[in-house]
């Protein structure tokens, strides 16, 4: 049975809500960039809905999506993102409507079953300072096997948006040139998503859908997601110099 209680809160719930604004991330994650890892998130797990949420005070908003309308919100009460905030860490549920752990609230669970969601995976988005945001999630309409290497490849992407959007937060922060510094770090890492993208749709093509993805499939795309991670680190490095 799920649990009838309402979804419970981080205990620094004020704080997180006002680093939110503080770092402008609705108007961050709406970047094109952002956008791209969401659509590589959608093409490597083979699910039809891939999304940033993002978790406010009542209202749970979605900046990038594939699968669904972006710039839309739901309440935070109805929305399964919610309990990985309230959790502090990722959360999967192969069959939204067998599942009892973690406990599903009965609101999200009834909405969840009105709109035909069988199954989520939600990995957690950090601010600059490392308070949750919100999540880089998975929703198929259909009970999904997910096997621990796949959890860690998606908590390896919503790491690197995270560290993407700390870096935009840092470019943006110096008074002279900082925002060029961002337009051309971004286009350089959109560049390099979307060449990724297109070796996990060669892999795709190449390989036939298989699900759940083949761990010697992941072990590919991670080395391309390491390279992401040393271009952001660089960045980091040279800025400190």
């Amino acid at each position: 049975m799920a649990n009838l209680l309402p979804a419970a809160r981080p205990d620094d719930e004020a704080a997180r809500l006002a680093a939110l604004r503080a770092f402008e991330v609705l108007a961050a994650l709406a970047e094109p960039v952002f956008e791209e890892f969401v659509a590589l998130a959608a093409r490597l797990f083979q699910v039809p809905i891939s999304l940033l949420s993002v978790v406010e005070d009542t209202d749970v908003h979605y900046p990038a999506t594939v699968g669904m309308p972006a710039h839309i919100r739901q309440p935070r009460a109805e929305v399964l993102c919610s309990t990985a905030i309230a959790l502090g860490r990722a959360v999967v549920y192969h069959d939204v409507l067998l599942e009892q752990h973690p406990p599903i609230p009965a609101e999200v669970l009834r909405v969840a079953a009105q709109n035909h969601v069988r199954f989520y995976a939600g990995a957690l988005l950090r601010l600059p300072d490392q308070r949750p945001l919100g999540t880089l999630c998975l929703v198929n309409y259909e009970p999904r096997p997910f096997t621990a290497d796949e959890q860690r490849i998606l908590e390896l992407l919503a790491g690197l948006v995270s560290q993407t959007l700390a870096v935009r937060s840092q470019c943006r922060a110096h008074p002279t040139g900082g925002d060029a510094q961002w337009v051309h770090l971004s286009a350089e890492l959109h560049e390099e998503i979307g060449a990724l993208n297109a070796l996990v749709r060669y892999l795709n093509a190449r390989n036939g859908s298989m699900v759940p993805v083949p761990t010697a499939f992941l072990g590919q795309v991670e080395s391309r997601l390491h390279d992401l991670q040393d271009l952001l680190n660089a960045h980091i490095s040279n800025s400190k110099q």
